[in-house]
C-alpha cells in the first residue's frame, strides 16, 4: 500500500518524518529546549554570522531530500561566467586595487521554486510554520515571510564536479541552507564573518582576502548532509571551493524576508536563473537601501 503524498501547506506543523524534533523541538516554541536552542543559535550568529544545527534532518528525511534534489538537479539553470564579488559590470574608472576589478569564473546551477513540486519534502520544510518561527527568533525578528518571488525563496543549488562558487555576498541579510549531498572532495564553505557593514564596504580588507593575502580572516566550515546552516551572507564574504571527484554537491537554499511580498531584482534574477517573470519586471523599482554596492 503506497503512502499518501503530503503537500506543502503553510498551516501544517507536522515535520516529524523529516526533522529530529527530539533534538530540535521546532514544533514546541513555548518549551524550554526551544528557547535554549534559539539562545545558542543567536550567540553563534552574533559572534560569527553563522550557526550550524548538526543532523537537523533525520536519517529517513535525508534520504528523501537527497532523492528529491538528485531528481531535480537536471532542471537546474547552469552557467559558467566571469563575475566579481558584487556581480557588477567592469568599470575601468576604478583603481587597480579595488575588489570590483577582480573577476573570477563562477560555475553552479539553480533549480527554481516554480519547478519544485508541492508534494516534496523540500516544499514542506520551506513553508512550515515551525521552521519560519525558528528562523525569525534566531535572527531576532518578530516574523519572517516566504518570498513572493516565483523563482526564489526555495531553490536547489547544484555544483557538479569542477563547479566553483567564488567569493560573493548574498542579496538578503540571512539565509538558511541544508546540504543534501556532499562532494567527494572539495566544495568547502569558506567565509569572512562580518567583513562589511551597512554603509561600510571595508574595501581594503576585502581586497586582501580575495587576493589570498589575508588567510587569517577566512574561516572554513565543514558541513555534513542533513545539517541546517543559518548564515548572514549579506555582510560576510563567502565562497564554496571547487568540487572534485564524481559526486555533485547539492544544497537546499531557503530564503525568508523581513516583510511580505519580496521579489528579487531583474538583473540578479536573470544572472542566477536565466529568466525573469512579469512579477520581477513589475517589482524592479524596489532597490536595496543599506548603502552597499550590491
Amino acid at each position: 500500500m503506497s503512502t499518501a503524498l503530503k503537500f506543502a501547506d503553510a498551516g501544517t506543523t507536522d515535520l516529524a518524518d523529516l526533522v529530529d524534533l527530539q533534538r530540535y523541538p521546532i514544533d514546541d516554541p513555548e518549551s524550554e529546549p526551544w528557547r535554549a536552542l534559539v539562545k545558542q543559535v543567536r550567540e553563534h550568529l552574533d559572534k560569527d554570522g553563522c550557526a550550524v544545527l548538526p543532523e537537523f534532518i533525520t536519517a529517513d528525511g535525508l534520504k528523501q531530500l537527497r532523492a528529491e534534489t538528485n531528481a531535480l538537479a537536471d532542471k537546474a539553470f547552469f552557467q559558467r561566467r566571469e563575475c566579481n564579488i558584487y556581480n557588477s559590470e567592469p568599470d575601468a574608472s576604478l583603481p587597480e586595487h579595488d575588489p570590483r576589478q577582480i573577476f573570477f569564473e563562477r560555475s553552479s546551477g539553480f533549480v527554481t521554486r516554480d519547478t519544485i513540486p508541492a508534494d516534496t519534502a523540500l516544499q514542506r520544510l520551506y513553508v512550515s510554520p515551525g521552521l519560519k518561527q525558528l528562523v525569525a527568533a534566531c535572527n531576532q525578528l518578530p516574523e519572517v515571510y516566504e518570498y513572493a518571488d516565483p523563482f526564489a525563496g526555495l531553490v536547489v543549488n547544484t555544483m557538479p564536479p569542477e563547479a566553483y562558487q567564488p567569493w560573493h555576498y548574498d542579496s538578503n541579510e540571512f539565509i538558511t541552507t541544508i546540504m543534501t549531498q556532499a562532494a567527494d572532495t572539495g566544495g568547502e564553505f569558506q567565509y569572512c564573518p562580518g567583513i562589511r557593514t551597512p554603509g561600510n564596504e571595508n574595501l581594503s580588507e576585502v581586497s586582501e582576502v580575495i587576493r589570498d593575502r589575508l588567510p587569517s580572516r577566512i574561516k572554513t566550515l565543514t558541513l555534513n548532509p542533513g545539517d541546517l546552516q543559518m548564515f548572514r551572507g549579506r555582510y560576510s564574504l563567502h565562497q564554496v571551493s571547487r568540487v572534485q571527484g564524481q559526486q555533485t554537491r547539492l544544497t537546499a537554499v531557503m530564503a525568508y524576508a523581513k516583510h511580505p511580498g519580496v521579489i528579487g531584482p531583474v538583473e540578479r534574477t536573470r544572472q542566477l536563473y536565466g529568466r525573469v517573470s512579469e512579477a520581477h519586471l513589475l517589482a524592479e523599482r524596489h532597490q536595496s537601501k543599506d548603502g552597499l554596492i550590491r
